[in-house]
């Protein structure tokens, strides 16, 4: 098959730490655009922690998965390297 026609799709833990990541963005913009309008700062104390606090959840989650995923793929590629070793020594 040509490279051309492979799709990248993308894990489901990945698409939600992209979605968290741009709604943190979208309502930091927002808040600070609504602070300056309004003159009323009050909507920082709240919202801004609150959505930080998701995205370090689930930045922590993402990384905590995919570091256990390397190490899967790195005990994969140890166990394959002992094989061909194993066979080269018979």
């Amino acid at each position: 098959m040509p490279i051309s026609k492979i799709k990248y799709k993308a894990e489901f833990s990945k698409k939600i730490f992209i979605g968290v990541s741009i709604g943190t963005v979208i309502v930091t913009v927002f808040v600070m655009y609504m602070s300056y309008i309004t003159k009323d700062t009050s909507a920082l104390t709240y919202l801004i922690p609150a959505v930080f606090a998701e995205l370090a959840t689930a930045t922590g989650f993402y990384y905590n998965k995919a570091r256990e995923e390397n190490i899967r793929k790195i005990e994969r590629s140890n166990d394959y390297e002992n094989q061909l070793e194993t066979k080269i020594d018979k």
